[in-house]
């Protein structure tokens, strides 16, 4: 299943996916579900369960009987799929490739750090910055993951037991403010830096999280062309490793890294400008598009 969060008025909602055109408003189809993406995840199990039913149910139903409940996706302004995580964690120099094209050395620990849940925009919302602050934003494609119970010092063997879903997430990035900080989250959390969606995909249906194709295009130019088995840590390493002596929540985001083809190390770089559009595509799950505002 997709689940997204959308608004059509002021206040969320959040949606069955149906052929990534259409939506079911889960408040309409399903009034005794818990309103909020996060209020789901918090007692996931059982929320799935329903979910899975009422999927199954609307399946054997003719699209003229559901129609009623449905809502085009066009129409709508989703929203990221969990509104207000407690944390975003990333995962830094994860990918071979990207290792490579920077001619550094494979990482031997697995690098961590945090972006500010403010940073969180949906699909479709501009990526803006203030003006003077910074002239080298970046795109990061990656894999991200959604914790869907509360869980503390993980192994590789169960970590994806925890996942409740998957998405992708644009690690947007200030190159200048994080070289000459030092560090990498307030170049990496201004507002909407942390585009991500567009929804939540179960497990189930993406199989392997290590086995899918990842990539990015700016302006219909592909930048980013990777796998997912590029990763040096695997997803479940990531995970086990992010819960060690630390309790995630349902709702966290953990975020896994980005292949080769990022703007700051090509010849010559290339980053974000107004105007530009970019669009991030991962197998199973879809694509996360931002225009940059102008």
């Amino acid at each position: 299943m997709k689940l997204c969060t959308f608004s059509q008025d002021p206040s969320p909602h959040v949606g069955l996916v149906w052929d990534e055109t259409w939506l079911v408003d889960l408040q309409r189809a399903a009034p005794h579900l818990p309103l909020s993406m996060l209020e789901m995840l918090q007692d996931w199990d059982a929320s799935l369960e329903q979910l899975r039913a009422l999927h199954t149910h609307l399946l054997t139903q003719p699209f003229e009987q559901i129609k009623p409940l449905l809502l085009a996706i066009s129409e709508v302004r989703l929203l990221p799929p969990v509104l207000a995580p407690s944390k975003i964690i990333c995962a830094g120099l994860n990918y071979y490739d990207h290792c490579r094209e920077q001619n550094v050395k494979i990482p031997e620990r697995l690098i961590l750090f945090t972006k500010h849940p403010s940073a969180l925009a949906g699909a479709g919302t501009a990526i803006t910055w203030p003006a003077g602050l910074t002239e080298q934003v970046d795109y990061e494609a990656e894999l991200a993951l959604v914790i869907g119970r509360r869980v503390r010092d993980l192994t590789p063997e169960t970590a994806l037991s925890a996942v409740a879903g998957y998405t992708i997430l644009n690690d947007v990035s200030a190159r200048d403010l994080q070289f000459a900080e030092k560090q990498w989250v307030r170049a990496k959390s201004l507002d909407s830096f942390c585009p991500m969606g567009p929804w939540l995909v179960t497990p189930d249906e993406v199989g392997d999280p290590n086995a899918l194709k990842i990539g990015c295009r700016l302006n219909g130019q592909v930048m980013q062309d990777s796998n997912t088995s590029e990763m040096i840590f695997k997803v479940a390493n990531v995970l086990a490793i992010a819960s060690a002596g630390a309790t995630l929540l349902p709702g966290d985001v953990i975020s896994t890294g980005t292949p080769d083809g990022v703007g700051v190390f090509r010849k010559p770089p290339v980053f974000l400008k107004p105007g530009d559009q970019i669009e991030i595509e991962i197998e199973k799950i879809g694509t996360l598009s931002n225009p940059v505002a102008a």
